[in-house]
């Protein structure tokens, strides 16, 4: 019986953990170049500093971080740029969907395959966002909207998918 002793235990759970770690790591990655771009590589400006500072909390490699910064400073370095998607969910639920991506076209329709397989489309721009207000730290929902269990645990499988996709920054819901 092959895969019960305790190296085999040890080996899955680390790999488990190491890819969430990846992941994180990745997306603070993207946002230190951005800001770095926007800093010019000064890491005492409090958008960059501030970054830097989740990713330290995060354990983030000190090597990785200083990467990051010389990846936004570099002459060849692409082009990031924010944009915000949405769209309704289950039970009626407004969704706010951030993204930092390099290629506009690619984000856009990967997220519009995503949305097509749970049974969403995207909305206009600023069909949702009337929900919400703008906070220093992302979207609050102004109003809510309760749900059915069966929506709720939909919703938490959509909601888990964008969050597994790799130019997703954030997502907010006014699910109650």
């Amino acid at each position: 019986m092959g895969g019960h002793n305790k190296w085999s235990q040890i080996k899955r759970q680390k790999g488990a953990n190491d890819g969430a770690k990846s992941q994180v790591w990745g997306k603070l990655g993207k946002r230190i170049a951005v800001e770095s771009k926007k800093a010019n590589g000064d890491v005492t400006l409090p958008g960059l500093r501030a970054i830097i500072e989740t990713a330290k909390k995060t354990n983030m490699p000190k090597e990785n971080i200083e990467r990051a910064v010389a990846k936004g400073i570099s002459a060849d370095a692409a082009t990031m740029e924010a944009i915000t998607y949405e769209t309704y969910g289950p039970g009626g639920a407004a969704i706010i969907i951030e993204t930092l991506t390099d290629s506009r076209n690619r984000t856009a329709q990967e997220i519009k395959h995503l949305l097509t397989e749970n049974g969403l489309a995207l909305a206009a721009q600023g069909s949702a966002l009337w929900a919400f207000t703008k906070t220093h730290d992302g979207y609050e929902p102004a109003t809510t909207v309760p749900l059915s269990p069966s929506d709720h645990t939909r919703l938490m499988e959509i909601l888990e998918q964008l969050d597994a996709h790799d130019d997703v920054e954030e997502v907010y819901t006014n699910a109650e």
